[in-house]
């Protein structure tokens, strides 16, 4: 018996990481995994806003109150649409083999 395909209408990728050029390879590794197929219509990676998280630190904790050192973590962010996916481009998707310092959610909008 024909297995029937099931369309997903929309699918939402969304990448962070601390690195731009690990998320930018990212990017491009998803966007090869989901060209083979011929009915998709995929947008992106659209680039979101960059956050900052500033610390500001104690340099020698019981004296000096006025020596601060202040570090920064920025975690970017992209965002992937991916329109009309079958089952074998989520699992595509899934087999992926991501760098460590990038994190990947897939949702079904």
């Amino acid at each position: 018996m024909d297995r029937l395909k099931v369309v997903i209408p929309k699918l939402r990728i969304a990448l962070k990481a601390y690195e731009a050029t690990l998320l930018n390879n990212s990017c491009q590794q998803i966007l090869q995994a989901v060209k083979g197929e011929n009915s998709l219509k995929v947008i992106g990676p659209v680039p979101l806003p960059t956050k900052r998280r500033i610390y500001c630190v104690l340099r020698s904790p019981h004296v000096n109150k006025d020596a601060r050192e202040h570090f920064e973590i920025r975690t970017h962010k992209r965002l992937i649409d991916i329109y009309k996916a079958t089952e074998t481009t989520l699992e595509n998707l899934r087999n992926l083999d991501l760098p460590a310092g990038v994190d990947m959610e897939i949702k079904n909008v």
